[in-house]
């Protein structure tokens, strides 16, 4: 779970991801701050976690990429998935995601968001999701429907083996176009979703759609 000024919604979020349902035994939380400036770093720092959870530290804001990357580096499981920490995902929709991957009908399964009035952003972040969508799908010759999803679970040693160095929000397509490349094909299940206005603290840009084509355009070309 990357974390980065999220003083409002952490504490829900991480008692969501460690009391919702799964169809697993046991589980581990890796937390990474990523250099938080709003109280979110003195919050998780001063507070008892259990022994499941894993706090990590950046000493500065780096991005979610690099946040990511960072927990992988500390995650235990046989099983690795994403969950953000400001409550547009819900934890118990990671169970549909593991699903597929305990019967071994799929090795990389993706979260994918159903557009309503009620829950998304606005008409441009909708156009834009599915714009740079559509670019993966032509790109790489395959059909998803949402690139940019958070909720994207697989092996942790398969999640390792990415080779991933984007350090912003560009991490979404760069998994994708790194499972595409390797030869493993995208299994999807719907999830729920509900976006957050901006003076909420909705972080994507605009120009996060250039970076995401960019490094479409960059991983293809590896």
């Amino acid at each position: 779970m990357p974390v980065y000024n999220e003083l409002a919604t952490v504490e829900r979020a991480i008692e969501d991801a460690l009391s919702a349902e799964l169809p697993v035994e046991a589980r581990q939380l890796v937390l990474i701050d990523d250099g938080s400036r709003d109280g979110t770093r003195e919050l998780l720092t001063s507070t008892t976690w259990p022994e499941n959870v894993t706090l990590v530290l950046h000493d500065r804001n780096r991005g979610k990429g690099a946040a990511l990357q960072t927990g992988l580096q500390h995650a235990t499981g046989i099983w690795s998935a994403v969950l953000d920490a400001d409550l547009e995902y819900r934890a118990s929709d990671l169970g549909p995601l593991l699903q597929p991957l305990l019967t071994g009908e799929a090795r990389v399964v993706f979260g994918t968001r159903s557009w309503a009035s009620h829950s998304s952003y606005s008409f441009w972040y909708v156009m834009g999701n599915k714009g740079v969508t559509f670019a993966t799908n032509l790109i790489y010759n395959c059909w998803i429907s949402d690139v940019m999803t958070c909720h994207k679970a697989m092996s942790t040693e398969l999640f390792r083996s990415l080779r991933l160095r984007e350090r912003g929000f560009s991490i979404e397509p760069e998994i994708a176009a790194r499972v595409l490349r390797s030869g493993e094909r995208i299994y999807e299940v719907p999830i729920s979703y509900t976006a957050r206005s901006r003076e909420e603290g909705k972080k994507l840009t605009a120009l996060d759609g250039v970076r995401v084509l960019r490094t479409l355009l960059r991983c293809r070309a590896d």
